[in-house]
């Protein structure tokens, strides 16, 4: 199958297409519709792709235990775990207002399914794409089940090893052709000594037939550019309006300016990875004129003189005489003119064809 593939109606991405950029919102949202609103916008102002929440249903993803259990973080929204994840969980109008609100401004909007019931009801709202979170990926019940959707699938790598991502990959493409596997550290913030951007080349070799991202928990753009130059296909990152609100993500979230700033890089970076063919560029062509260098005579030589290297200097030369990679193919050869020390050696000088 090809690398590429189509993510969102409309937009391809693998191959030769565009790094897709997902501005992850998760829940930086703080519970307000109204901010998760701003934040889409935010996200299309600055160049994103995708909008991403991640949407729960909270009987479903924890036991009852993990639900009562305290919660008295400083990032907490109740006194209870359970509590404090249901004032921050939208429910199902929520998202369809929020998806209409996307679709009105033309971004895509989709979550992480963070449970199989959350998945179903995504399927339901209709979102272009499943994402994955990290704690999910080694869960196969829950990855068939979302693999025979049909929905294309972005699945997260966090805290799993290369031998249970092998297990993912064939375990969803025996339902769907249509996914991305994204190198991704689960710590926030992320310390780049834990990046591990290698693991990108190492997904290339294992899975050569699918495009691979980054999702990445760091402060800064600099690693997520980075892992754009190593080929990743795909770049998630958290977002947020203001890095000093209560919750655990807005740390290691990009501001407005630093998710622009990400999208501009990532273009520029796409620009200058450029072709891998070699040659001289028109846009050089003034050095070279300028600088270029060229075979000169270290000494008066005769017509009908055979050429040794050591009657040959190299500079630049006026006019611009044979380039110094054809010097060796002169030796042997005959001057049809007599030519002064200093004088550039031209083509047209020489008997035969160099």
């Amino acid at each position: 199958m090809p690398l590429e593939f189509e993510l969102c109606p409309g937009r391809m991405i693998g191959g030769a297409q565009p790094c897709f950029v997902i501005a992850e919102i998760g829940q930086n949202h703080q519970g307000d519709i109204e901010i998760a609103k701003k934040m889409i916008k935010m996200a299309k102002d600055c160049g994103a792709d995708c909008a991403k929440f991640q949407k729960s249903e909270l009987e479903c993803k924890f036991n009852k235990r993990a639900l009562e259990r305290p919660y008295n973080s400083k990032h907490s929204w109740g006194k209870t775990y359970g509590e404090h994840k249901r004032y921050l969980e939208f429910s199902h109008d929520q998202y369809r207002e929020l998806k209409k609100y996307a679709q009105e401004i033309g971004i895509f909007l989709t979550a992480s399914g963070m449970d199989e019931m959350a998945t179903e009801f995504l399927h339901e709202l209709g979102v272009p794409f499943f994402k994955v979170a990290s704690c999910d990926a080694n869960n196969f019940l829950y990855l068939e089940k979302a693999a025979t959707k049909g929905r294309p699938l972005v699945i997260s790598s966090g805290m799993q090893s290369m031998e249970t991502m092998r297990r993912v990959y064939q375990t969803v493409k025996k339902h769907n052709q249509n996914f991305t596997i994204l190198q991704c550290t689960s710590a926030y913030p992320l310390d780049p000594k834990d990046a591990h951007l290698n693991v990108i080349k190492e997904y290339q070799k294992e899975f050569p037939d699918i495009p691979i991202g980054y999702s990445g928990h760091e402060q800064g753009i600099y690693i997520s550019v980075a892992a754009v130059a190593m080929g990743a296909k795909l770049v998630e990152r958290h977002v947020t309006l203001d890095k000093t609100w209560k919750g655990n993500d807005h740390e290691a979230s990009l501001d407005p300016s630093e998710l622009a700033e990400l999208v501009r890089a990532i273009r520029l970076v796409e620009m200058a990875l450029g072709s891998p063919t070699k040659l001289m560029l028109p846009s050089e062509k003034n050095c070279h004129d300028k600088l270029g260098k060229s075979v000169i005579a270290k000494m008066d030589i005769a017509k009908g003189t055979v050429l040794s290297l050591d009657m040959f200097a190299v500079k630049v030369g006026e006019p611009k005489g044979i380039a110094p990679e054809k010097m060796q193919l002169l030796v042997g050869k005959k001057l049809k003119v007599d030519v002064a020390f200093d004088d550039s050696i031209l083509p047209s000088m020489i008997e035969g064809d160099i």
